[in-house]
């Protein structure tokens, strides 16, 4: 690891420290545990899910493989882990500690979580983070999960420190080989499964270590927002292809969505580049201080526009917008934050911790606050033929106001994404995203 790395990571964790000292000295906590999280077997079974390390631990240790480990914070020292390697032949132990990131904590290698449990009961004023379920022990004294505290936290983690912006962007450059693997493989004809396949092998990351099931859709798939299965066989005829595919860089992620269309798809083709220039403007109001709720109204005139543009709806923008007509092509919401968990923390709350939900007409839109500096974002417009959607317009009174021949036309092509990762600062945004693009070369 370059030592560029371990400098920003100990900077990270200073900036971190503090403002975990400042939370307890105002919540009257003396000591703060931090439990890592345990794999957990399914149901009446003995195998486990994939497992990950709770975003909390690892938006402070770059350990997301990390099991049973504890982190701890007294005001004044350094903070503690007790990072467990267990003697297991069943498994492969975690790896040995790393100076670059070791060295900025006292670390200390268990073989098993019983060399930690007595801090449990530790004689001060403690607040534990992580699960009862997990930690397979009572919380003791320590106050488990204080809602005020982890609202700090969380507050924190909206303005991404230095560390953080470059794990963020080492993950956008990571899954832009695979961006482009899938894209290839889908106009070879390939199908679902194998453009999953040729998107791992170019990431080189297993599907258990990206931040989230890709999401591999072609056709109609690409109208199912979280479409979860990815078909062996490849259809018939291929028409169109999303992806929503990202990689992970120390428990960072990356989050990144493309759409193509066949040669012989001219219709969805010139939708998809409609799309691809008012989600780069969108990217451009990126700034400081802007209401993301107003940028994602402003995007539901954008898809109007494109609605008028490709002849699908014959009313104005801003008529379509106030009808709602645009949220039957457009139903999810513009982004969220981005950072050790996809969809990061904080985004309904503001940053005094009163709550901001999202608006009425638009309970799915993820993130409601206005934007500052530091801030990572998705921005991700899209437009879809969601059969129950259209369903329910051609049902309305604003049907007349479409023109179904065209959206039937459309319909097999199943909708539109264009995603980025996009960082706020005191000028000009940074597209995280279309800057990997241009950096990484096949």
């Amino acid at each position: 690891m370059p030592r560029q790395d371990a400098l920003l990571y100990a900077r990270h964790l200073e900036r971190r420290q503090s403002d975990i000292e400042s939370a307890m000295a105002e919540l009257g906590y003396d000591r703060l545990l931090i439990h890592s999280g345990r794999p957990m077997p399914r149901f009446f079974d003995d195998q486990a899910p994939p497992y990950r390390a709770n975003a909390v631990f690892v938006s402070l240790v770059p350990l997301p493989e990390a099991a049973d480990s504890l982190l701890e914070f007294r005001p004044g020292r350094r903070p503690r882990l007790w990072y467990c390697q267990p003697g297991d032949y069943w498994h492969l132990p975690p790896p040995d500690p790393e100076s670059w990131w070791a060295d900025a904590l006292d670390v200390e290698v268990v073989d098993s979580p019983k060399a930690w449990r007595d801090r449990l009961d530790a004689p001060a004023a403690r607040a534990l983070i992580g699960r009862v379920e997990e930690l397979q022990v009572d919380a003791g004294r320590a106050d488990l999960n204080p809602e005020q505290l982890i609202a700090r936290l969380d507050e924190a983690r909206t303005r991404k420190t230095a560390w953080e912006r470059h794990c963020i962007g080492l993950a956008n450059e990571r899954a832009v080989p695979g961006h482009r693997a899938a894209a290839r493989a889908f106009s070879q004809g390939a199908s679902e499964h194998d453009i999953q396949l040729a998107y791992l092998s170019a990431v080189r990351q297993d599907q258990d270590a990206l931040p989230y099931s890709s999401i591999v859709a072609l056709n109609e798939h690409a109208a199912v927002l979280h479409y979860q299965h990815r078909q062996s066989m490849p259809p018939a005829r291929h028409s169109s292809f999303l992806i929503d595919a990202g990689a992970s860089q120390a428990g960072y992620a990356a989050d990144i969505t493309r759409t193509y269309a066949m040669a012989d798809q001219d219709e969805f083709a010139a939708v998809i580049s409609a799309m691809d220039r008012a989600q780069q403007r969108l990217c451009d109001q990126v700034r400081a201080d802007v209401d993301f709720v107003e940028l994602h109204q402003e995007t539901h005139r954008a898809v109007a526009v494109i609605c008028e543009q490709a002849g699908l709806v014959r009313m104005a923008p801003e008529d379509q917008v106030e009808a709602g007509i645009t949220s039957h092509f457009f139903p999810h919401g513009l982004g969220h934050f981005i950072g050790a968990q996809v969809h990061d923390v904080a985004g309904h709350r503001a940053p005094d911790g009163s709550a901001l939900p999202p608006p009425t007409r638009h309970p799915a839109l993820r993130l409601t606050r206005r934007l500052e500096p530091g801030n990572v974002v998705t921005i991700e417009p899209g437009l879809y033929f969601i059969p129950m959607l259209l369903d329910a317009l051609k049902a309305s009174s604003y049907s007349r106001h479409i023109d179904w021949q065209a959206v039937e036309r459309l319909l097999p092509c199943g909708g539109v994404r264009i995603e980025d990762n996009v960082l706020v600062t005191e000028g000009d945004p940074v597209n995280l995203t279309r800057q990997a693009f241009e950096t990484i070369q096949d």
